[in-house]
């Protein structure tokens, strides 16, 4: 993955409301949401929702599939991967990093 690439995921997720929604969608799992849904259960209004959508996507980090009459969003995992691989590609200089708490398990 490119620095290029890993600046724009970063930059997109700088934003409190895109990170919201991103870490929704993360939740949602390969179910994804529709945005009607996203919208509800963040209480962002439709149009800055979409907005925000926009910039994940336009970085990488959401897909969207269109379902019938919806649109559903998903995190793009195997991006998000690649954005935290690369950030912990060099970590503890190539020493088996110590982790001190277990993350809960990611049915991913």
């Amino acid at each position: 993955m490119e620095e290029k690439e890993i600046i724009r995921a970063m930059a997109a997720l700088a934003n409190s409301v895109r990170l919201k929604v991103f870490r929704a969608l993360v939740v949602a799992g390969q179910q994804g949401m529709t945005p009607g849904a996203m919208a509800m259960a963040l209480d962002i209004p439709a149009n800055t929702l979409s907005f925000h959508l926009k910039e994940l996507a336009g970085a990488g980090l959401v897909t969207q599939e269109r379902a019938s009459r919806n649109i559903i969003y998903r995190a793009a995992f195997d991006h998000m991967s690649a954005v935290l691989g690369y950030l912990t590609e060099n970590c503890c200089q190539g020493s088996a990093c110590v982790v001190t708490t277990v993350p809960a398990a990611c049915d991913c």
